[in-house]
């Protein structure tokens, strides 16, 4: 360290004349930075909302961070450091791991004597850092700008931070750590080209054992929907009322006990979102949370000039800002960009949300009280989703339909029962702790949601379905739609693999009904669109023709097969009856038998996912969002 350096670093200790610190505010109008008005508004807003001064002044926009640097640094005494005119020593940050100045938002700026000086918008976590270093370093703390700060974080630990960004999740848990990528890539074309050689000798024979496998995969998911079905209906209507009504949401109380209230990180991954950059900015200003208590991550790729220039035409809330990451290891994932964002989080409940989502003003709101309540080992809230173009055309409605049927009807009883639930993208909140605990996502799977929903329930935790409702877009052009649906296939296939690689160790974590859940899900949904033409063909007994198959099952095998082909559409003509009965989707009804015409574009997706699996098993194919408005009537 140089005399200019010292000179900087030296503490300048308190004012003649100062023989008590005065409140932090005081300091800020005294010095033209905050009117009083602005200091009597904050200060009532802190008599309701569990945060400091400075936090509230911060999310109002109401102070800079440099004002409010400046004025730390006199109130408590610190010396403080302009990082954009003296920067830090770059040498110095590998003395930790990057999670850890991450974590304590603190920068290591240069070495004096024996002393590390460490840059810090905390003074009150200074000590923290000094007990975390051990007794070993002595810390020398002064006062940075919060956002040169993260600035300078940002920039030293860039590459450490997008090289872990990839490997969170342990490999025991990855399709990453898949010994050979080429094998796993020859695996589904080996198999089809074994299927087709003994087709070719023993046609009959495969044709009923194809038949056989497509039922007992039906058997699986039609049990599952039956069972998270028979769960609902057992449910008082009370309770579950609110699963069916798009009525607009009521405020919902806060706990009485500020411990209580939560700070909130979401996530918002962007990526080519020029049409709903500047919407979504407008959308997710209606939230009711006190700012102060909310962050908000956009979350871009480095390439992604689009967005990057849509966002800068908008300008952002305080509690708002940008996050850029860094192309790394030829992957382009959703979950890789929330891997890297994840570090700079601050929160204590991990929220995300998609681009073109509209959630509930009141929905933190209500994540917070319910996780206030919950037991500790609840450690996922799950929203409902729905779409907020419905009446767009008849692929948007049977969309619609199939959501309302799922999140409104299947998974909260499959959650009631305590059975696996595969998560949804978006509108899921995790508390930081077990998010951590079980690494997060999986940065090489394309359906990392339902990946965590399997994870969190391996190491104990417990999702539930909560009330509040996010509307998105419905995907309502045909090849859009193909392309998206064969992703979520895609990676349930690469989710069942990856937990199936032993099978013993998934029954231990999970136990026998939650393991059979996992194979009712995956299994049976893949299976049911992979093998919807081998369905589609016992239509023939129906229509009074032969089917090839009956020349090698048993002759008593037929009736029973057809049973359980009718009774699967059943459930799903009347799940989706009773998904749309309510008021705002009670003009679904009538489109519910269509379903029939639908789920075949399923096994197109079908089909493309199992291509992708064997060619490009890591390819995110993006669904564009911004294709269509919401049309009334």
């Amino acid at each position: 360290m140089n005399d200019a350096q010292l000179k900087l670093v030296k503490s300048p200790g308190p004012r003649e004349g100062d023989t008590v610190r005065k409140p932090l505010g005081r300091y800020l109008v005294e010095k033209g930075r905050l009117s009083t008005e602005q200091l009597v508004r904050a200060l009532d807003m802190q008599r309701d909302v569990p945060a400091r001064l400075g936090d509230i002044l911060r999310a109002e926009g109401w102070t800079r961070d440099a004002d409010l640097a400046s004025a730390l640094a006199e109130q408590q005494g610190f010396a403080r450091i302009d990082l954009a005119e003296h920067p830090p020593d770059p040498s110095l940050i590998g003395l930790r791991s990057p999670r850890f100045w991450m974590r304590h938002r603190a920068l290591p700026w240069a070495r004096l004597d024996d002393a590390l000086v460490v840059v810090t918008a905390d003074p009150d976590d200074a000590a923290n850092v000094q007990a975390a270093l051990g007794p070993g370093v002595h810390v020398l703390p002064v006062i940075g700008d919060a956002g040169q700060v993260m600035s300078h974080l940002a920039r030293l630990l860039r590459p450490r931070l997008a090289a872990a960004s990839l490997s969170r999740v342990a490999p025991d848990y990855s399709c990453r750590s898949w010994r050979a990528a080429r094998a796993l890539q020859r695996l589904p074309l080996a198999l089809a080209l074994t299927v087709l050689g003994i087709f070719l000798i023993f046609p009959y024979h495969v044709i009923a054992g194809l038949s056989l496998f497509a039922m007992l995969a039906l058997a699986f998911i039609a049990a599952l929907k039956t069972a998270g079905l028979a769960s609902y209906l057992a449910t008082p209507p009370a309770r579950r009322h609110h699963l069916g009504s798009t009525d607009p949401p009521t405020a919902s109380p806060m706990p009485s006990d500020p411990r209580y209230w939560p700070r909130f990180s979401v996530l918002v991954p962007l990526y080519r979102e020029e049409a709903v950059a500047e919407h979504l900015i407008a959308r997710l200003g209606l939230l009711s949370y006190p700012k102060a208590l909310l962050q908000v991550l956009l979350v871009l790729e480095e390439h992604d000039t689009i967005t990057r220039a849509a966002l800068a035409r908008t300008p952002l809330p305080p509690w708002m800002r940008v996050i850029t990451v860094p192309a790394y290891g030829g992957l382009t994932t959703k979950p890789r960009a929330m891997n890297f964002a994840l570090d700079f989080c601050d929160g204590d409940i991990i929220g995300v949300w998609d681009a073109e989502d509209a959630p509930a003003p009141d929905q933190l709101q209500q994540v917070a009280r319910r996780f206030a309540y919950a037991p500790r080992n609840v450690a996922c809230l799950q929203g409902v989703l729905d779409f907020y173009n419905p009446r767009n055309n008849w692929l948007a409605r049977c969309f619609t339909v199939e959501y309302a049927s799922w999140f409104r009807v299947i998974l909260p009883g499959i959650a009631r029962l305590g059975l696996v639930v595969p998560l949804g993208g978006t509108t899921l909140f995790v508390r930081r702790t077990a998010l951590e605990r079980v690494g997060a996502w999986d940065a090489h799977n394309v359906t990392e949601d339902a990946d965590l929903g399997v994870r969190l329930a391996r190491f104990g935790y417990v999702t539930e379905i909560m009330p509040t409702v996010t509307c998105e877009e419905a995907n309502c052009r045909a090849w859009p739609w193909i392309k998206q649906r064969s992703r979520w296939l895609k990676g349930f296939m690469v989710t069942y693999l990856v937990h199936m690689r032993r099978p013993g160790r998934l029954w231990k974590d999970l136990g026998p009904l939650r393991f059979l859940s996992v194979q009712a899900f995956f299994m049976g949904t893949v299976s049911q669109f992979l093998l919807a033409p081998v369905l589609w063909s016992f239509w023939l007994l129906i229509l009074g023709l032969p089917h090839p198959a009956e020349a090698v099952l048993p002759a008593n095998s037929t009736p029973p097969l057809l049973a359980l082909l009718l009774y699967a559409g059943m459930i799903n003509i009347g799940t989706g009856l009773l998904a749309t009965r309510g008021r705002g989707h009670r003009h679904l009804m009538a489109w519910v038998p269509s379903l029939v015409f639908y789920f075949p574009l399923g096994a197109l997706a079908s089909y493309k996912a199992l291509w992708e699996l064997a060619t490009d098993p890591y390819f995110w194919d993006k669904t564009q969002h911004g294709l269509d408005t919401p049309r009334s009537g």
